[in-house]
Parts: structure tokens; sequence; C-alpha cells
């Protein structure tokens, strides 16, 4: 019940919060640019050219969905940095600690809230994506589980990592460190450029160590053909998801350890 109470309030301050609605309005507006080459696609469909036109209708969802997906990464983790921040900085977090609440269970109660939001994100992902493909004049064989649990996974360990930096230090300088582990994240992945050769083992480390997001990037799955989409296995889905949820589990009970020796007075 506290964890709920806790989770439902973290939800509601996200609704009032006007940097977080300006932040959403603006991606709403640069998703519905993407809608004019959509309509211009479908008109110029024919019976010639409909392989080829769906399959560069398939590309601009991809990338429309690249950029609202890898924004909410970076939304999660704002979200769940001022969600724990705030209450620090504002010395709230000891009205809700003589409740009583556990500190593990406030933190949890944090993280619940941002998934909570991040859900209704997703929920709005999903629904644009299909909004695109039938604007273009195609249909997404994806999964509807596949669109919904991937990026959920994943910003799940952004929100994990974020409310570990907003334990330990300012607000600015946890979105900072976030911002830069992002970065990091795509520049070592497979395929990407080659490292100076005395520094290929500091790439692989750094691969290695960080969260391989690449895995759980839901952009991959969308497909003309229903035949390669079922060429991911179930076996392949559960490691994959089992992994972001484990890299998320073992941030957050970091966090929790952290959080559990730090001193909650505003001055410190």
């Amino acid at each position: 019940m506290k964890l709920a109470t806790l989770a439902l309030s973290t939800l509601e301050s996200f609704m009032h919060n006007r940097m977080i609605v300006v932040v959403l309005v603006l991606a709403v507006c640069i998703v519905m640019l993407m809608m004019f080459p959509l309509l211009n696609a479908s008109y110029r469909t024919n019976a010639e050219n409909q392989q080829a036109m769906a399959s560069a209708v398939l590309e601009v969802i991809s990338n429309v969905m690249s950029f609202v997906s890898g924004l909410g990464s970076l939304l999660a983790a704002w979200v769940a940095v001022d969600a724990v921040s705030s209450e620090l900085k504002s010395g709230t977090v000891l009205a809700v600690m003589a409740r009583p609440v556990k500190r593990w269970e406030f933190l949890l109660g944090k993280f619940l809230g941002v998934m909570l939001f991040m859900a209704c994100y997703v929920g709005m992902l999903i629904s644009v994506s299909y909004l695109l493909a039938w604007l273009g004049g195609v249909k997404i064989q994806a999964s509807p589980w596949v669109l919904l649990i991937y990026p959920l996974v994943r910003y799940s360990i952004y929100a994990a990592l974020a409310v570990l930096c907003a334990t330990v230090v300012h607000p600015v300088v946890g979105m900072g460190a976030i911002f830069v582990v992002s970065l990091l994240t795509e520049v070592v992945m497979p395929g990407t450029a080659t490292w100076y050769p005395k520094l290929a083992w500091l790439k692989t480390a750094i691969y290695y160590l960080l969260p391989s997001t690449n895995l759980l990037t839901e952009g991959r799955f969308l497909s003309l053909r229903q035949a390669s989409v079922k060429q991911t296995t179930w076996i392949e889905h559960a490691i994959s998801l089992g992994y972001g949820l484990d890299c998320a589990l073992i941030i957050l009970l970091l966090a929790m350890w952290v959080f559990h020796y730090r001193s909650l007075l505003r001055n410190d």
C-alpha cells in the first residue's frame, strides 16, 4: 500500500511539472511534422512501386520511433532524478519517512512512479507508430508486446541509474553523467567505428561495464514480413529482456544501499 501511494503521488507530480509537459508537446510537434512525408508516400504508391514505397515508409517510421524512443531514455532519467532530488532538496523526504516509510520503500516507490509515467509514454509511442503506419498505407508486423516491453525494460535501466545518481550527486551532475553513459553505449557497441588499436581494450571494457541498451532497441523489430520478425526466438527475447531487468535491479539495489547510509538533511 505504501509503495502504491508513493508511486501514484510521484506520477501525479509529473503531470503538474510544466517542463515535462513542454518536452512532451515538442516531441508531439516533431512527430506531427513527420506525417507529411508519409501522406505524400501514400499518395504516390501504386502497384509497381508498392513494395519499395512500403519499405521507405517503414524506414521513416523506424527513424521516428528511434528519435521518440531515444528521447524517452533521457526523459526516464530526468524524471527519476527530479523525483528523488526534489524531495531531498525540499526536505519533504523527512515527512515521508515519518509515516513511517523505510528508505528502500521510498526509492522503490519513486522508481515505480517513474515507470508508470514511462508506461504512459510508451503507450503514446505505440499509438503514434501505428498511426504513422496507417497514414503511410503499411502495416507494422512486429508484435505489440515487443513494442511495449522492450522500451520499458530499457527505460528501467536509465531510471534506476538516475535514482542512483540522485542519491549521491547534484541533479545536474547526475544528468550529465547519464548523458555521457548514453553516448558511450552508442560508440562502443558492436559495428561502430574501430578505436585506435592501443585503446581497443578500453572499448571492450566499457562495452561490458555499461548496460548494452542496443539489445533492447524495439525499432529493430519493424518489418514488412512476418517471417523476418519470427527470426527472433522466445529464448533470445528472454535473454535480452532478462539481461535488461537484471541490470536495472542491480543498479536499483545499489542505489538503495547507498541511500541507506546517506544523510537526509538538506545542508548535506
